[in-house]
């Protein structure tokens, strides 16, 4: 009964893929609905795959179908990926308080005056930071008034310059501020954040080297006498991390195990329990990971299930109650809680 009603689940999937083209075009990405001058790519992109994914049942791989091993764009899910490196931060005392101001430990690079002084990490890592500035010329306007799927309707236009709150005080989905925690994570590690994301989560989760995250085309910088490219936490501009889903979904089981692969603690629990912790101003996320809060971000699904969510569309699901890790790419997002849902009553049924 259980693989049959897996199966219309799988097919449900392939049935509803995203409606981007597979091979890049000029339709093709979250750019290209931006204000000019924004409105362009500035690192490279790649055609994608079908339809793919893989489930994950109490450690065990369930099923995978269409290309799992194809290392694909991920988008936003990045950004979940850089809280993770912020846990690894946290973990080995470089970042020993979240709400400590950025540019105490890591001064120079636009967190030291004005408002920008006051902003923590925890801030960045909500998305309530207010940063205000630029990115290797990207500045944070291009994402003000930005709608999300997930989130509460803005009350103005994408890309109209909005009066900055005090940090702390405003939730505002914004890759730019996101892209620019990501450089002071870099700035905080003094090496490649590819690097630190390789030795402290992909090879102890057991991953493949079929992965890149690489930045903007313009985005280096000198680090330890080094000239290093600063990776953004998405795909919006370009640049990002693709990775397949069978590798994702052995990262999204070490969520899932509290931190723990292949024998060993490779984040903190502590740190994770910190991601899963809803934001005051925006109680469906945490620390640049989106949350069933309430069962409002897909109904269909228990309160307790999180995600990691990008454009296109790609999902990492885990879902405590059934110790289960779901990971799907390029589904129409329209049809996400239905596919969920059939996923649910596929391991429920007998």
């Amino acid at each position: 009964m259980r693989d049959k009603v897996l199966e219309q689940a799988v097919q449900f999937s392939i049935d509803h893929e995203s409606t981007w083209d597979r091979d890049v075009t000029e339709n093709w990405g979250v750019h290209r609905h931006d204000p000019h001058p924004w409105n362009r790519l500035l690192g490279p992109v790649h055609a994608r795959g079908p339809v793919s994914g893989t489930i994950m049942l109490r450690g065990e791989k369930l099923r995978s179908w269409g290309e799992p091993q194809r290392a694909d764009l991920t988008f936003s899910v990045a950004k979940t990926y850089l809280a993770l490196l912020a846990g690894v931060a946290h973990d080995q005392g470089l970042l020993p308080d979240v709400d400590e101001p950025i540019g105490k430990r890591v001064p120079g690079i636009g967190f030291d005056d004005g408002a920008n002084a006051q902003v923590t990490w925890s801030q960045m890592l909500q998305q309530t930071s207010e940063w205000g500035g630029s990115y290797f010329g990207l500045p944070d306007q291009a994402d003000h008034y930005r709608a999300v799927t997930f989130g509460v309707p803005p009350d103005g236009k994408k890309g109209d310059l909005r009066p900055l709150a005090a940090p702390g005080t405003y939730w505002e989905y914004n890759d730019v501020r996101i892209n620019q925690l990501s450089l002071a994570l870099l700035h905080l590690f003094q090496r490649p954040l590819p690097d630190v994301f390789r030795e402290f989560i992909t090879r102890p989760v057991g991953a493949t080297e079929n992965w890149r995250w690489v930045g903007y085309d313009k985005a280096w910088v000198e680090i330890a006498g080094q000239r290093v490219q600063s990776v953004p936490g998405g795909t919006h501009w370009g640049g990002g991390l693709s990775i397949s889903s069978e590798d994702q979904a052995l990262i999204g089981q070490m969520l899932l195990n509290e931190g723990r692969a292949n024998g060993r603690q490779i984040l903190s629990s502590a740190w994770l329990r910190r991601m899963q912790t809803p934001c005051a101003l925006a109680p469906y996320y945490g620390y640049l990971i989106w949350l069933n809060h309430e069962r409002k971000m897909f109904p269909s699904l228990p309160a307790s299930s999180y995600f990691a969510v990008g454009a296109g569309s790609s999902f990492t699901w885990i879902e405590p109650e059934r110790q289960m890790v779901v990971v799907v790419r390029w589904l129409n997002s329209a049809h996400a809680d239905e596919f969920f849902g059939q996923v649910l009553k596929a391991v429920d049924s007998q």
